[in-house]
């Protein structure tokens, strides 16, 4: 058992504590992962919504939506820029966003539903958008557990 210093007394507990028994405290988290372990958990919220390609009942945590987001992006930039500044390469970027269209719709429809509202939402701009960035409803709700729990 590894053990450090509380940061509020001082006195020995467990690395993996998450609060000082002596008084009480809440222990700051410590993350030694390398940056390619990070790197991997990231890009498993990637992987999660293709695994659940046209999922569109249930619920998704905020950083699931972003982080697929955010690679999809990333990816249709560089395919782009790999398709040459007057189009005349294979059309990379096209075939990838029409591959990924039904996730990100399925992946947009269950991040609505953690935040209590109905996939329609998708359709509306701007308000989609706010629904998106709101933080989820603790525990079960009309769609689901909750995705932090599971």
């Amino acid at each position: 058992m590894d053990t450090v210093s509380c940061h509020a007394c001082g006195e020995q507990i467990d690395s993996m504590a998450h609060g000082c028994p002596g008084c009480g405290a809440s222990q700051p988290v410590v993350d030694n992962a390398t940056f390619v372990e990070k790197l991997v958990r990231t890009l498993n919220w990637y992987v999660v919504v293709l695994k659940k390609y046209a999922t569109f009942s249930g619920r998704a945590r905020r950083k699931e939506y972003w982080y697929f987001y955010l690679f999809n992006l990333i990816i249709a930039i560089v395919l782009g820029l790999m398709s040459g500044p007057h189009r005349t390469g294979l059309p990379l970027a096209g075939l990838y966003n029409f591959a990924v269209v039904v996730p990100h719709i399925a992946v947009g429809v269950r991040r609505l539903h953690d935040s209590e509202h109905s996939g329609w939402w998708i359709l509306v701009p701007f308000a989609n958008l706010i629904l998106l960035c709101r933080k989820g409803t603790i525990g079960s709700n009309k769609y689901g557990a909750d995705p932090i729990a599971g």
